[in-house]
């Protein structure tokens, strides 16, 4: 993975030193993203920056890379991973391209070559990149989109990038908030609209999107988008297809010339990840490494709840014994979770998930000192239907995001004027609605089966998409490239389409999944209750979180105080938070997170110099 930048401006010529001077400070600001190596390419009407992540032909798959054919110089600034590499490499020899390094970058340059706008739909992978054909740009991005990239306008000029610090670093462009700012952060946050970048001017290029600019201008078009088709299997062929689909995705993705590993939770969708890779890793005489996390005192105080109902740790140690993984476990103290906060919201550039997001920057650092690669078993509970929303039904009928459909501990703490001003609860039900009515539906389906669709629409275009991106900033802050492959295009597309009395049978959790399973995992660990991400239960997390948020409050100048209601946060959150079993966003945010997230909109607020 990598960190991709530049600016495309024909009115003009980019050669020039001044805009080569600014390439360089748009790259150093992505450092983070690619250790490895850095590079600027440039022709009169753009310029390319990279920071590069070595993994795959670390010798020469240096970037931006270019190839002169026809008297025309093409260029590429790309970031990702190509799991059909050699496929596609032997296809595009069969049309006269020729190849002088093993990288997926080269690969990718001469697709964009052969293929022009079209050639998304020839990679099968995670990526977002830049290509100059001589005469125009061409930014691409994935389809469900696993890697970022943002744009914002500037008259002639068309900036980009990885993460929105960097569009920063052009002149002129700076961090500036309007009304829609506030609706994003005080009403959808930590998810954020698709497309939009709340920063006033900037967007973001959606998944599965492309945009085009040449000297007349620019366009955006979708070039993918999932299909509502009839499902034809029946439920043995269904778990068949399924198990030959995952694990051909799991297989594809253990390419690596660094070392590689899995994230190990000892749920359903991480064990699968870790039994696949490890069959592999063993057929080939190598051990594979494995990861799980922890906190400090867990073991004490953890408490089962609805959202959470065990502990991770003995189902860890039963893959470990089954699969002879080198496991290491990896446990955060209380104090870097709050300490982390402020630098995580930093990495993604937006508030974000509180602790979450905070510990997932410091197991991301850990696991960095040993591995560049890892597998996670995120958005397997987006398209099977594994989190609450799509079983309960008041959730299931919500007319907002099931995931935060309580509105009033948001309420709680924000100014009572500024939410009635800015319709935050409205913000957020009409764009629930909004994005309910893109819902590709199927001709004759129930009214509860397009409402469990319009569900799975919103998983997949939000909750995902807000757990890919934190994964992202978080990993890749930590320059370790994390790949996913439950976001498998193929994967996708199948079960999207797979009957939810096929999903759910019997009435449990994701019971195709399970099934398609069977003979990978030890039955109890494929029979397991789904447990998300784990979360510490110490009390002492929520007593640092008060402390520090006491010190932001008493300080006159701090901006929350533009945003909170004081004397309910006194009377509430600073006296005690609890609440731990009833999240306000996702399955995981309650009290003491909301203590956590206003720390970090409070910080992201200084550090952008915004006020309402």
């Amino acid at each position: 993975m990598c960190g991709i930048a530049g600016f495309c401006d024909f009115t003009r010529d980019n050669r020039a030193p001044q805009w080569q001077y600014v390439g360089w400070e748009m790259a150093n600001s992505m450092a983070h993203r690619g250790p490895d190596g850095e590079g600027l390419w440039y022709d009169r009407a753009v310029l390319l920056a990279h920071r590069r992540l070595a993994v795959i032909d670390p010798a020469q798959g240096r970037q931006p890379m270019t190839c002169t054919q026809g008297g025309r110089t093409f260029a590429l600034s790309y970031n990702g991973e190509l799991y059909n590499t050699e496929e596609l490499r032997r296809a595009l020899e069969g049309k006269g391209h020729r190849f002088s390094t093993r990288s997926d970058t080269e690969v990718v340059l001469h697709a964009c070559m052969e293929y022009g706008a079209d050639v998304g739909t020839y990679l099968e992978g995670i990526f977002a990149f830049a290509f100059w054909d001589g005469e125009s740009l061409l930014l691409l991005r994935d389809r469900c989109g696993v890697k970022p990239l943002f744009y914002a306008v500037m008259g002639e000029t068309l900036v980009f990038a990885s993460e929105p610090k960097t569009l920063f670093r052009y002149p002129g462009l700076t961090p500036r908030a309007n009304r829609e700012t506030w609706q994003e952060i005080l009403a959808v946050n930590p998810a954020r609209t698709p497309g939009h970048g709340v920063f006033a001017g900037v967007r973001e290029l959606k998944p599965g999107h492309l945009l085009r600019m040449t000297g007349q201008g620019q366009t955006t078009a979708r070039w993918w988008n999932l299909l509502s088709l009839r499902h034809e299997e029946g439920y043995e062929d269904t778990v068949e297809h399924l198990q030959y689909l995952l694990t051909g995705a799991i297989r594809r993705q253990l390419v690596s010339d660094v070392p590689l590993c899995t994230l190990l939770s000892g749920g359903l969708d991480s064990s699968v990840i870790t039994a696949v890779a490890a069959k592999e890793y063993q057929a080939q005489g190598r051990q594979l490494d494995t990861y799980s996390f922890d906190y400090t005192d867990n073991d004490k105080y953890f408490k089962a709840s609805a959202f959470q109902p065990d502990a991770d740790w003995p189902w860890v140690e039963r893959m470990r014994q089954a699969f002879h993984t080198n496991h290491h476990v990896l446990t955060c103290p209380q104090q870097p979770l709050v300490t982390l906060l402020e630098e995580a919201a930093e990495a993604r550039d937006f508030p974000g998930m509180a602790d979450v997001g905070s510990s997932l920057l410091y197991f991301c650092r850990e696991i960095r000192k040993e591995h560049t690669v890892a597998l996670s078993g995120e958005c397997s509970d987006e398209i099977f239907g594994g989190y609450p929303w799509f079983h309960r039904q008041d959730m299931l009928e919500s007319d907002t995001f099931p995931w935060c459909m309580d509105f009033s501990a948001r309420a709680a703490v924000l100014d009572k004027g500024l939410v009635e001003s800015l319709e935050l609860e409205e913000y957020a039900r009409r764009r629930c609605q909004q994005s309910r009515a893109e819902t590709p539906y199927l001709d004759g389906e129930t009214p509860q089966e397009r409402r469990r669709r319009e569900v799975g629409w919103l998983n997949l275009n939000w909750f995902m998409t807000n757990l890919l991106e934190r994964k992202d900033r978080m990993s890749m802050h930590s320059a370790l490239e994390v790949r996913v492959p439950f976001c498998d295009h193929h994967l996708v597309e199948y079960v999207w389409n797979i009957p939810w009395e096929m999903k759910s049978r019997g009435g449990v959790r994701k019971q195709v999944l399970r099934d398609a399973a069977r003979g990978l995992l030890p039955e109890d660990v494929r029979n397991r209750p789904k447990s998300p991400y784990p979360k510490t239960h110490n009390p002492l997390f929520e007593r640092l979180c008060r402390e520090k948020l006491r010190e932001i409050l008493d300080d006159a100048n701090a901006p929350i105080h533009d945003i909170i209601d004081r004397p309910a946060l006194e009377q509430g959150l600073m006296v005690s938070a609890g609440d731990y079993g009833r999240p306000w966003f996702g399955q995981l945010m309650a009290g003491p997170q909301m203590l956590a997230w206003l720390i970090q909109v409070n910080h992201w607020m200084q550090v952008h110099h915004l006020r309402v």
